[in-house]
């Protein structure tokens, strides 16, 4: 689960780094539900993984929390059009 969450957390980054650009910010209407599943996916795996053994799931939950940080933010700027 923490390497799917990582993996889930840097897609969902390079998917904000795009919709950043003006005229994409559209994206963020779909980048952040994504971006919510690999939070409850990391949620998962620091639950289910060993104490020594959740720093992947931790990584995970911390980008897809910052990328729905900054879509919400960027949302509320521009109201997703532009």
């Amino acid at each position: 689960m923490g390497v799917i969450s990582l993996i889930w957390g840097v897609v969902a980054l390079l998917w904000m780094i795009l919709a950043l650009i003006p005229l994409l910010g559209w994206g963020n209407w779909f980048l952040i539900p994504f971006a919510a599943v690999g939070a409850i996916i990391a949620a998962i795996g620091v639950l289910f993984s060993g104490a020594g053994k959740n720093g992947r799931a931790k990584a995970g939950l911390i980008l897809n929390a910052i990328v729905i940080v900054v879509g919400v933010a960027r949302l509320s700027l521009g109201g997703g059009l532009i």
